[in-house]
């Protein structure tokens, strides 16, 4: 998608086309695609020093997985406020996940290999119980 001087450039023009998520979500679900590769080493060894077509290949995680790394990562991020930050930025379900992601593609900032289907992201876990789950509050030690 070619970017013109009077055009916005695309996320602009996405955020206008789609109102149902703000411009965080999308930010949140790439960082948390970064999170899934480099912290949790999901996808293969990611190496931002490679070329971004071999790099592509071998760090590709599925919806399924990027819906857990979100679930992970919204949790370090924001705690037991995790579901009420996503719900504020119009995501209350994992398909929102899915609908971010494919807008993502469709402005090319995010890539999908010809197995992935936006169906991957529908009812991956639950927002009430997975936002809450596995959440630990955790105390420096002393």
């Amino acid at each position: 998608m070619s970017n013109h001087p009077d055009q916005p450039p695309p996320i602009i023009r996405l955020l206008m086309e789609d109102e149902r998520y703000q411009f965080e979500a999308y930010q949140f679900v790439r960082d948390a695609l970064t999170y899934a590769q480099e912290e949790l080493q999901l996808g293969g060894i990611h190496d931002p020093s490679s070329s971004e077509g071999q790099d592509a290949a071998s760090s590709h995680i599925t919806g399924q997985q990027l819906c857990e790394a979100i679930r992970l990562y919204a949790l370090d991020q924001y705690g037991l406020l995790a579901q009420q930050v996503l719900k504020s930025w119009g995501v209350t379900c994992t398909g929102d996940f899915g609908e971010i992601v494919y807008n993502l593609i469709k402005i090319e900032a995010m890539k999908k290999s010809d197995s992935d289907r936006r169906e991957d992201f529908d009812n991956v876990y639950d927002f009430d119980e997975a936002l809450r789950r596995d959440f630990r509050i955790s105390m420096p030690e002393k």
